[in-house]
């Protein structure tokens, strides 16, 4: 791939909109001290050096760190030591067990701490089954009371978003990777796109924005996988530029695109404009988040 300029120091420039990945995993290997509860696909170790490693050398200026559930479940103790020792580069997200009847107290303790900008509700694969509806609302009302979007994990489960949303029109809900079913391992499914229209749909609740994370392992042509540029469109065109956000999944994509092609996908050619491409990658993110790697 052409060149692109190695950062070894992190410098925002003043007045110019922020690059944000709006979405990034980070974890250390597995060990005693600290062990997985079940692997993910990607390297044996993304930590904070790793992962910030990997946006200096393309030029991301700052990541939405989700904590990731399949090594430390509801344990978010890694990705804010990660906000330690890099707290101008990672704005940070947990998952929440909403079967926990002190969720509530749970969420207001994470929102008083450094680098909070969000939490997640897992719906997909059944994990938040047995919460049953009083127990996503208490996990709801938690996010309403501290202003947190709610990042939601709902593959192939949009309408019970578009419920959600309905019922909550107040809190912020932002949809994980589209809510389409991604894969791991190539090749990338020949029907991936098959239940956009389901996520379109939800365009209607203003309150709902979706991340466009993970896209390129869903293309079927090489980078700079144009074949993505249609569907993505689509979803540009429903929602509004305004709720929508570029992500790469790092490091769960690792093994259908490099973290380089999943940035230089949205910035090669003139599919995108200067303008929509900073919207996109950055803008929206430091809006919804209420989080800029710039500071204050």
């Amino acid at each position: 791939m052409p060149g692109v300029p190695h950062r070894k120091d992190h410098k925002m420039t003043h007045g110019k909109t922020p690059i944000i990945d709006a979405q990034v995993h980070a974890y250390e290997a597995d060990t005693p001290d600290r062990p997985w509860a079940a692997v993910l696909t990607g390297p044996p170790s993304a930590n904070g050096a790793e992962m910030v490693a990997a946006m200096d050398a393309v030029g991301v200026d700052g990541a939405i760190l989700v904590s990731a559930y399949t090594m430390y479940r509801y344990d978010p103790s890694f990705a804010l030591q990660v906000h330690d020792e890099y707290p101008d580069r990672f704005g940070l997200v947990t998952p929440f067990d909403a079967a926990d009847p002190g969720v509530g107290e749970k969420i207001d303790d994470w929102a008083g701490k450094d680098g909070t900008v969000g939490i997640r509700l897992l719906l997909a694969h059944g994990i938040s089954d047995d919460a049953g509806d009083e127990g996503i609302s208490r996990l709801l009302e938690g996010a309403r009371r501290h202003a947190l979007p709610v990042n939601v994990y709902c593959t192939q489960r949009h309408e019970q978003v578009g419920d959600l949303a309905a019922r909550f029109p107040d809190v912020s809900l932002v949809v994980d990777h589209m809510g389409l079913v991604q894969p791991f391992h190539p090749p990338a499914p020949e029907d991936g796109w098959a239940e956009l229209p389901k996520l379109l749909a939800l365009s209607k609740h203003k309150n709902v924005s979706v991340k466009i994370s993970g896209a390129g392992t869903l293309a079927h042509e090489p980078f700079p996988f144009p074949d993505i540029r249609e569907p993505v469109h689509q979803i540009l065109d429903a929602f509004g530029l305004e709720r929508c956000m570029w992500g790469t999944d790092w490091t769960r994509a690792v093994e259908l695109l490099s973290y380089e092609e999943g940035f230089e996908a949205f910035r090669q050619g003139d599919w995108l404009s200067e303008s929509e491409r900073a919207a996109l990658m950055g803008g929206n993110a430091e809006r919804i988040y209420g989080w800029s790697p710039a500071g204050p």
